[in-house]
């Protein structure tokens, strides 16, 4: 009897003990999510892209004239001051021999223009012969007409063909002036060293050589032509420029966020490799865009952004030109408003919603209206108050009114 008793008590505190691990493993347990706080406080939306900086007025030092350029010794960075450093040094070039068939073509030009000056010249002999015969025969004409020999029509006509006369002797004297001057220079073709006005323009080149100073006060960008070597007139051959005053950033900002931004907004210059973040504004916005392809080869329409640095120029002191830095452009920005973070909100129904953390743990689903949004934090205009518990990335699974527990940071 008492081993029968003491069976049951076993087999029920055994039931017991079964029904409790069953009703403790499926017994609803709260659901764990991530939480965010609702504040108040400073808002900005910034629309950000890498960009680069650049010197706003680059001089390009460039030969004068065609010569021989000597070493440039200077070296990228070096400071030059205007008018005072010499930047390269050049010597003009002795003038090129002629070739055989340049030197018979000059030749024959010479002949050509010899011949077309003895045809003006005798022209002008014949111009010359009618004009002394329309003069006599005018003396004849007013004669005749003195004593009624000939009509007033007759007289006119005898003037005219003196007046015409002249006027051919003129053209005559300036066909001779043309003829000259195209044989001077078809003989200006034929110039070689030989000739001994050539061999004293030649002895030019033992000269000091020609100097060629900085045009403003700034850095050495960069040396195109270092080596010894002929260039022709106008031929690079460095660039300088003033990296302290004159240094802006151009960023390449998408069409679609460039019609946001506007001239004189303020700007973050961060990620530039210096401590802190530097300040700028924007100066211009191109009005024409260009279409560029991304890393990915997306085509993607472009909009150059021009932007002036605010900061005094000791703090950005090692910038230099096409240095990469990051822009922050701020479009909006409030000093005291209610701020959510954005990955609370979702959409519902067609509107926006939150999750809201009661006091007793649940999840209270709620409408707001949110403001603006910069991808970090979203202005909400209605539905929350301050100091509020909003549930982060809320899942699929989350419904009104149920169970919820914070997260712990482990």
């Amino acid at each position: 009897m008492a081993k029968r008793q003491s069976r049951r008590v076993l087999t029920i505190a055994a039931t017991v003990l079964v029904a409790a691990g069953l009703a403790a493993a499926f017994w609803p347990q709260p659901m764990l999510v991530d939480t965010g706080d609702v504040r108040r406080g400073a808002m900005i939306k910034t629309v950000d892209e890498e960009a680069r900086t650049q010197v706003r007025d680059p001089y390009v030092v460039s030969t004068p004239i065609a010569g021989r350029l000597m070493r440039v010794e200077l070296e990228p960075g070096d400071y030059v001051e205007a008018g005072k450093t010499v930047v390269a040094r050049m010597l003009p070039t002795n003038p090129s021999a002629l070739d055989i068939r340049t030197r018979e073509q000059a030749r024959a030009a010479i002949q050509a223009a010899e011949a077309a000056l003895r045809v003006a010249n005798a022209d002008l002999n014949k111009a010359m012969a009618d004009r002394d015969l329309s003069n006599e025969d005018l003396k004849r004409a007013r004669k005749l007409f003195d004593q009624d020999t000939i009509s007033q029509a007759a007289l006119d006509r005898a003037v005219s063909t003196r007046k015409s006369a002249e006027a051919t002797v003129d053209t005559a004297r300036a066909a001779i002036s043309m003829r000259i001057a195209d044989l001077n220079n078809a003989r200006a073709r034929l110039i070689s060293f030989d000739d001994q006005g050539v061999y004293d323009a030649g002895k030019s080149a033992e000269a000091p050589p020609i100097a060629l100073p900085s045009p403003i006060t700034g850095r050495v960008l960069r040396v195109i032509q270092r080596s010894e070597t002929t260039l022709a007139a106008g031929a690079p051959i460095l660039e300088v420029g003033d990296t302290q005053s004159d240094l802006e950033v151009v960023v390449e900002l998408l069409s679609t966020d460039a019609v946001q931004v506007s001239k004189g907004d303020r700007v973050i210059i961060a990620n530039w490799g210096g401590p802190g973040d530097l300040q700028g504004e924007v100066e211009r916005i191109d009005p024409w865009g260009f279409t560029k392809y991304s890393a990915l080869g997306v085509e993607e329409q472009r909009v150059n952004a021009v932007i002036a640095f605010t900061d005094t120029p000791e703090k950005r002191a090692t910038l230099g030109h096409g240095f990469r830095v990051e822009t922050r452009i701020v479009v909006w920005e409030a000093t005291d408003t209610l701020i959510v973070p954005s990955s609370a909100l979702f959409r519902q129904d067609g509107e926006w919603a939150v999750f809201v953390m009661s006091a007793d743990g649940r999840a209270m689903l709620r409408s707001v209206a949110p403001g603006r949004n910069n991808g970090i934090d979203a202005q909400i205009l209605e539905g929350l108050e301050a100091g509020e518990t909003v549930v982060l990335y809320p899942s699929a699974g989350l419904t009104d009114g149920a169970k919820i527990a914070r997260r712990s940071a482990s």
